[in-house]
Order: C-alpha cells, then structure tokens, then sequence
C-alpha cells in the first residue's frame, strides 16, 4: 500500500492552523481527478452499469441480513457508494454494505434496534474522519497476512451460516449467535420439511459458481435471481419474498438514544469504524494491484469512508465499507476512474425509484444462494494453504482467528489473531537472540596474538534483539563465565535493547565484576545509548570511557595493558577498574 506523493513544500506534520488547513484541502476531491473521464466517459459509464448489476443482489441480501431489511441495503450501496466514490482515496474502490459488515451489525440490531444501529453509523463515521486526519490510513500495512486470511475465511462461515434460515424458508429461528440460530433452522426443517426453497437457494448458488466461471462478465447473479423471480411470479410458487420496498430514498425517523444508550454503543461503534477501516484499506489496496499505474491514499480513503458512513446513516442506510469483490468487478470492467462507482451508485438510485415492485418479488431464498455463492468465492484456498504450509505459528494465527470469528465475532477475533501473531513474533525474534564466543581472528588479529589472549580474556558476541523475551536467557548464559580476567561484549550486531534488556545486561556485568572480572564493551552503536545510561548500566565519569570502545581490536589492546600492569599476585584487573565500562553521552 502506497501513498500519494507530499508536495515538497508542504510541512510534516502539520503543526498550525494553517497547516491544519492544508491536511484538509489534501483530503478533499480535486477537478483533475474528474476532468479526463468526463471527456470519455464511455469505459467509465459502462463499467458503472456491470457493477451496478452485480451490487444489487448483494445489497438487497446485505440488506435483509442485518434485519433492517432490502431498502436499508440499497440506500447504503446508493448514498455510501455516492460519497465514497467522490471523497475516497481510491478511483476505483466501489462501496456499499458487506457481508463482513452485517456479522458485526445483527447485535447490534438485536440490542439496541434500528436506530441503535444508525448511531453506530454515525459515530463510527465520525471516528474515520479523526482517524484520517491523525494519518492512521498506512498503518494497515501491518496486519499480519494469517489474521487476515483467519477473519475472512471465517466471515465467509458466519455469511453463511447467516443464510441457513432463509434458505431452508425458516423465518423465526432462535439463537443469539449465527451458528445457534442456523442449528435451531436445520431443527425446525427437519421437523417440517419443505424442499422448494432449498432446492431454490442451492440452484441459485450453483449456477452463480458454475456461470461466473465461464462467463465471468455476464452479471450472471442477477441473471440468476431474475430466471427465479420471473418462475416464482409465473407459476405463483410459494416462496417468501423480500417484500414491499419504498419508491425512494428519504430520511427516516430517528429515536434519539439516551446517553446511557449512546455511551453502550461506543464500544460496537469503534468496532464498527475499525472495520470499516480495515477492509476499505484491504480492498483499495487489492484494486492498486489490480489497476495499472494507480495507487490510493489511505487517509483519504478512511475519510471518504467516513464521510459515507456519516450521511447513509441519514437516509436509514447501515454502516459501509469499501467492497472488495464489486471493486473488482468494476477494475476489471474496464473502469478508469471515479465515474465508474459513481454510475454505480445512480444507477441502482435509479432502481430504487424506478423499479421498486418488482424487486419486491424476489424471493428471499434465491437472494440466499447469492450469498452462499459469494462466501464460497470469498475463500483464497490457495493463499490460505501456502500459509499453512508456511510455518506452524501461521497456521496457529490463522485457525485461531478462524474458530473466534465463527465462534464470538470478528473484533474480538482481530485482536486475538494479532495479539497471537505479536507473541509468536517475539518468541522467534527471543530464540534469534543470542550470545555466543567468537574467535578473534575475524578481527584481523594474528593467531600467535589470540593464542597469548584466549588465556585471559573472552569475547562474546551479542546478536539481536536484546529485549525483554530474550533478556533473561542472556543473563543465565553470561553468568556461566568462569576462570577469565576481562570480558569483551561484543554489541556491533545488536539491533534493539529495550528497558528490560538494559537492566538485565547491568545485572549481569555487575556478578561478572563482582567476581573481579572486568568487562568492556566494544561496538555499541549509539542509539542504544539512552537507554543504558538511563537505567544506570554505564557511569558518565571521565576516568570511566575508556571502557567503551568503537570496535574490538580497541577493546582487545586495553584488555592486554590491563593484564599487563596487573599487580604479581592479583588474580583480577579490579584494581585498575572499579566499575562497569561505560559509553560517551
């Protein structure tokens, strides 16, 4: 993921008004990105009408999933689609409801309602604006790969799962979670069976896998969903329908919440925000890779994000993302810039208007075998199993974040699959820490010199991290020196000390000079310096930096004057020195 190029003279980071106000222009649309499509709007005009294809079924099943129902889906795909479309970061991200959206909004709805769901629009709206203008957009870059390959696949699952009442034409099934109300369906279906609608749902799914396959630009779930509407119509088949759906877009009724309510909400809000973030950055980064020449700016594109998920709320639209598979569509449509999503957007406003009734006459279960097909392509089996063959802490990542998806919901699988990953991380940057004794002839000394030197003194190379994961292993293994006179550290390859890694390096050099043996340090680089003289490991004192040396061969020469000028008799160096070695401030 890339960002789009700071103009030379503009200030990082901004700390004024006006250079506040800079942030902003830089995040608002530009005449540029309009001027060429509007020109030869053809590519544009007609990518827009693919997608649009594709977007209605998908928003009308959303839709229905969060328990808002048809028109909440199609309002979100017009007003979200409209606003991110022209304020996005990306020209070609299309966006609209989604179904990783709808697992985390079914909760929400059942707790707190309607409106308790277009709050959480709102403020989560609110929250990818502060988080646009803080800069936050790069910062999906690391997301570890197993998470995201974990949390999709198992939004794929509660996607699923989510169509089971709907596809056995089970209308009250019970369970707060999606896998119990899926179980109670199955329960109730095999009590009363009734084939049509199953066979409707699985048909349905079947020729949207099979069709999309060889004709992978015929708008072939629509195409799909009509065949069925049209049969069901003709042959007055006894088959749910979505129902009647308003002729327009209009603002709803709000029932404001109580603060207690508002404050009850916060929590699922910023769940809400982070997802938004999150799979908008995913998809506009899966469309740089996709398109030629283009790159998207991230924060930007969590304000455009933001600004959708501020006004479908308005209208009685539920939260939006960036949608991955109709950003797809549309970049693989022929698209060229914003126009395309834009089209998208007015022309299923034009549906809503236009052609209300006979959406209404879709039956619930063909609009299920639309999602059960689209969870079925949003699993990359190939990247899931290159991961698993990666290594075993992959996998661990992956199936955990999996089985908690499905199991709880998917902010508590985010954080648990990266808290995972970041443990694992640590414990393979700990096991490549480590300390070893090198030879000193790598230092461009002659062996009869090492040879006089391997008596006396002992180098030990540090190489890593020395953090709190690995401290207390370097600790056990330097305290094991025995019959030497000076230690040389070696720290030319360190690469991070943190606050438990410096205590632990004084504790250390403190039982080795407690033993009489003198320690000297060559190699550290400087920015390892704070904290160690923070923490107290080295003095400041004059007498004191000679101890410090810029390599090894400085370190070797002092070690030798100081064997050298050893009292006869004396078994230790301490005389010369009192305290531990020390680096320039």
């Amino acid at each position: 993921m890339t960002e789009s190029p700071t103009p030379k003279h503009a200030p990082a980071p901004p700390t004024t008004l006006h250079g506040a106000g800079q942030s902003i222009r830089e995040l608002l649309p530009r005449w540029s990105e309009w001027s060429t499509s509007l020109r030869a709007p053809g590519a544009d005009l007609l990518a827009g009408l693919i997608v649009a294809l594709v977007a209605l079924p998908l928003a009308l099943g959303f839709g229905i999933s969060t328990g808002l129902g048809a028109a909440a889906g199609l309002t979100t795909a017009v007003i979200a689609g409209a606003v991110a479309a022209v304020f996005g970061g990306s020209r070609f991200q299309v966006s609209g409801p989604t179904g990783a959206m709808t697992v985390v909004l079914v909760p929400i709805v059942h707790e707190f309602g309607g409106s308790g769901v277009l709050a959480v629009g709102l403020i989560a709206g609110i929250v990818l604006l502060i988080l646009a203008f803080a800069g936050v957009g790069r910062a999906v870059r690391f997301m570890p790969a197993p998470v995201i390959e974990g949390f999709t696949a198992g939004i794929a699952v509660v996607i699923a799962l989510q169509q089971v009442p709907a596809a056995l034409g089970i209308a009250d099934a019970q369970g707060d979670k999606v896998w119990r109300s899926a179980a109670d369906a199955v329960v109730e279906f095999v009590d009363h069976p009734s084939i049509l609608t199953p066979v409707t749902a699985l048909a349905v799914a079947f020729v949207i896998l099979v069709g999309g396959r060889s004709l992978p630009k015929v708008p072939i779930s629509l195409v799909a969903v009509a065949i069925v509407t049209l049969t069901a119509k003709l042959l007055h088949l006894d088959i749910a329908r979505i129902g009647e759906i308003p002729s327009g877009i209009s603002a709803p009724t709000l029932n404001f919440l109580h603060l207690e309510d508002l404050t009850s909400l916060l929590a699922p809000a910023l769940a809400v925000a982070a997802l938004a973030a999150l799979e908008s950055l995913l998809s506009a980064t899966a469309a740089d890779s996709m398109g030629v020449g283009t790159r998207h700016n991230p924060d930007r594109e969590l304000f455009g994000q933001g600004l959708a998920n501020i006004v479908a709320p308005l209208f009685g639209g539920v939260p939006a993302t960036g949608a991955i598979a109709r950003t797809a569509v549309n970049v693989r449509s022929g698209a060229r810039s914003r126009l395309a999503a834009l089209t998208h957007a007015v022309i299923l406003a034009a549906i809503v208007y236009l052609a209300s009734t006979l959406v209404a006459e879709i039956p619930l279960a063909a609009l299920a075998g639309v999602l059960l097909a689209t969870t079925v392509r949003m699993v990359e089996t190939a990247s899931i199993i290159a991961i698993a063959r990666a290594t075993r802490a992959d996998t661990a990542v992956m199936g955990a974040t999996f089985l908690v998806t499905v199991a709880l919901d998917l902010v508590t699988a985010v954080a648990v699959g990266v808290a995972f990953a970041a443990i694992l991380a640590l414990r393979a940057i700990a096991k490549s820490a480590r300390i070893e004794q090198v030879p000193l002839d790598d230092e461009g000394h002659q062996s009869e010199e090492y040879e006089l030197l391997r008596e006396h003194i002992v180098a030990y190379r540090i190489d890593g991290a020395l953090f709190f994961a690995a401290a207390h292993r370097f600790l056990l293994e330097l305290a094991e020196v025995s019959d030497v006179h000076v230690v040389i550290l070696r720290m030319s390859r360190v690469t991070a000390i943190d606050a438990t890694g410096a205590i632990v390096l004084k504790d250390a050099i403190d039982k080795l000079e407690r033993r009489h043996i003198t320690v000297l340090i060559s190699g550290m680089k400087p920015e390892h310096s704070r904290p160690l003289q923070a923490l107290g490991v080295f003095t400041t004192s004059d007498s004191e930096r000679r101890h410090f040396f810029e390599n090894t061969p400085q370190a070797i020469e002092h070690a030798r004057t100081l064997l050298e000028q050893r009292p006869p008799g004396r078994s230790t160096a301490k005389d010369e020195t009192e305290s531990v070695n020390t680096i320039p401030t």
